[in-house]
């Protein structure tokens, strides 16, 4: 978090302006947003969730099927129950946690609208393959980028020219955060117009008004997910930190690459966030193990994520084998990278790790 200094005062600014909900302070963070991201086409909304389910509901997925990862969090997948779709599960690779851009485009059936892929732990999938299989089947690409804000593909921000829709998440342990609240990014204007009506009932609240609280005939129904200022001022607040967090979590990442020598393999475009950092461990009693190993010496280590697909609300979707996501939620375990870490912290994970993995041979 910023310092005291910093945020209290504009916050309590805010507070005291009579003017909470979204106003000015939202039209200020979009800005600097819209900088951050290398693209104009930037909507804040009340969460990541609400992200993914507007750029759902602007990809026209009703009655249709999404093609997805089941290794995330239940919100990349929840919108997609909410807006009235079927999933298809896909496999992923099993050495980075990212969809199989390969099983994904195998996966898509006839009313297939839309392939939803998540960066996992802030490691960018493969975009040009991805979005090369949309295009194929002239299907939009959805982002759930929720640990990547700050990463890059072949020199471009995440958000910017790539996917058709890119989802972040700005929840309370994500690199920045407004407490709780999400971006969408689209690369379509027409989609970042209706995306704005729809985060607010449908309602044009920029339309000319003999009485503001009257408003004009609404065309489409649309949602309660659009942003607050006093969110907003956290936000901006944050903003100026995140090169910071960001070289803070790449470095911690760097040291563990050369003190653990194991790199993950990362296409040659991506350049992560390192939201997570993800050991891949000799079995799942390895792993378990591990675990208890790690906590002894008072760290906590964590899968972060169970696999959807064996959730009992998704367990009517079906996709066959995934023996990617079999062996990857087999292996791994996320070890501490957070940029509030010291070096004193990182080492002693490091020698925590190295020391299990001579101990158990």
């Amino acid at each position: 978090m910023p310092p005291k200094t910093e945020l209290l005062p504009a916050l309590e600014e805010v507070l005291w302006s009579g003017y909470v909900g979204q106003g000015p302070q939202v039209a200020g963070f979009e800005d600097a947003l819209a900088g951050v991201l290398g693209n104009r086409n930037v909507l804040t909304v009340n969460s990541g969730t609400s992200a993914i389910q507007l750029a759902l509901r602007l990809a026209g997925v009703r009655g249709g099927s999404v093609v997805t990862t089941p290794m995330t969090c239940a919100a990349t997948a929840m919108p997609v129950l909410a807006e009235n779709a079927r999933i298809i599960w896909a496999d992923i690779d099993p050495s980075t946690g990212n969809i199989d851009p390969v099983d994904a485009e195998r996966k898509i059936e006839p009313d297939t609208k839309v392939i939803l892929a998540v960066h996992w732990g802030g490691q960018p999938c493969d975009m040009d393959a991805l979005m090369h299989a949309g295009r194929r089947h002239g299907l939009p690409v959805i982002i759930d980028a929720a640990h990547a804000l700050g990463a890059e593909w072949d020199g471009e921000p995440v958000g910017g020219p790539f996917a058709d829709f890119t989802c972040f998440s700005l929840q309370a342990i994500k690199h920045i955060t407004t407490i709780d609240g999400g971006i969408l990014a689209t690369r379509d204007p027409d989609d970042y117009r209706r995306g704005k009506l729809l985060r607010w009932y449908g309602i044009d609240r920029e339309a000319d008004q003999a009485d503001a609280r009257i408003e004009a005939d609404i065309g489409e129904w649309g949602y309660k997910f659009h942003m607050n200022d006093v969110a907003a001022t956290i936000g901006l607040a944050q903003l100026g930190h995140l090169d910071r967090v960001l070289a803070a979590h790449r470095a911690n990442a760097a040291f563990y690459d050369d003190v653990l020598g194991a790199r993950q393999p990362v296409p040659a475009a991506a350049k992560g966030a390192w939201w997570l950092y993800t050991l891949l461990l000799r079995d799942r009693w390895n792993r378990e193990a591990f675990t208890g190993w790690m906590t002894m010496r008072g760290i906590r280590v964590s899968q972060v994520h169970a696999r959807l697909d064996g959730h009992s609300c998704f367990r009517e979707f079906r996709a066959g084998p995934l023996p990617g996501v079999d062996e990857f939620y087999e292996r791994m375990c996320c070890i501490p990278v957070h940029w509030g870490l010291s070096r004193e912290d990182r080492g002693r994970v490091a020698t925590a790790v190295t020391g299990f993995c001579e101990a158990a041979g």
